[in-house]
Formats: C-alpha cells, structure tokens, sequence
C-alpha cells in the first residue's frame, strides 16, 4: 500500500529566529486532499554525559511551553550546516562545563513527527573534564549530579518526562548494561 503524502500547496506562516511554520496542502494516498501544519527546526542534539563516579550531569531549566523546570540532559540547537557532534561538544561545554575524551553516538530521535521537524541526536559522553559553565546570555540553568541508576529510576517513575533525557538514559542503560 502506497503511504506517501504529496504536497500540493505551501503556505509560509511564520518565520521566526528558530522555528518556522508552513501550512501544506497534501495529496492523499486515497487521491483526498488534506492539510498538514509543520513546525521547521534546524535540529538539536542531547548528552548523556557520565563522569567517573557514575553520575551524570543534567540541568534544570524553566520551559517557558510548559510553565515549569524540567530536568534533562544537556542539550541544545544545531547551528546551520553545523555537524551535529560539533554541537554536542559546544553544548556540554557550555551547560555543564565539560569537555569528554570519548563520544559514542547514540543515534538520532524525532521528536514529534506528526507536526514538527526536528531531528535530535543523542550522545553518551565519557572521561570528561569539568571546567566552567558559560551558557547562552538568555539561558538559565541549575547543574546537578545525579547517579546514573538514580537518574534511571527516576525516568522510569515519570518523574522525567523529557523525551530526549529518558531515550538518552534507556539507550545507555542497554549500552552498558547498567
């Protein structure tokens, strides 16, 4: 059976100074029409850095969206034509103040394809050394160390409800066997 969707039309709605919007009128596989609204992003990526003592460094953050701090993994957007692991590097130094001897990749999410496109790709980070901390001048976070297995329990309650944090943690777990 024939799946794919083809566009007919595309409205430019908003563009902003991360995201953009467009509606799309799109051809059905049944040869209906319908419409579909699509939240562009330049993409992001995640880290699930884990230090010596098997902590991991996360941040707490107020989400403006949602109306509440969150706690996550270090994480931020992708610069145009930037490679997502120069990202990754960048936004661990930034966040947490860390660097790390070793990057494995964890492979890459989408986070919500019904309407918004974003890919995210996640990484575990390792032999890290921490320096200091120099997030954006608009950005506003707490760092934290929590133990891994803490940090596992607490997803698995719903506790942490940050997608890419508890993809990063299960993926990990499963890695490593932890």
């Amino acid at each position: 059976m024939e799946l794919t969707e083809k566009t007919l039309e595309r409205k430019d709605i908003f563009q902003g100074r991360v995201i953009s919007l467009h509606v799309d009128k799109v051809s059905l596989p049944d040869g209906g029409t319908s419409y579909r609204e699509i939240v562009e992003h330049p993409g992001g990526v995640g880290i699930l850095a884990l230090d010596e003592n098997g902590c991991v460094p996360v941040v707490k953050q107020y989400r403006y969206a949602f109306s509440r701090v969150t706690l996550e993994i270090p994480a931020g957007k992708r610069e145009k034509g930037e490679e997502p692991l120069l990202t990754a590097q960048r936004e661990l130094k930034e966040e947490v103040g860390a660097e790390a001897g070793e990057w494995v990749d964890l492979g890459k999410l989408l986070p919500s394809p019904g309407c918004y496109g974003e890919t995210l790709y996640l990484y575990l980070a390792r032999h890290l050394q921490f320096g200091e901390v120099s997030p954006d001048e608009d950005e506003f976070l707490a760092v934290e160390r929590i133990p891994f297995d803490e940090l596992a329990q607490r997803c698995l309650r719903g506790e942490i409800e940050d997608a890419k944090t508890v993809a990063a943690v299960l993926k990990v777990k499963l890695l490593l066997g932890l």
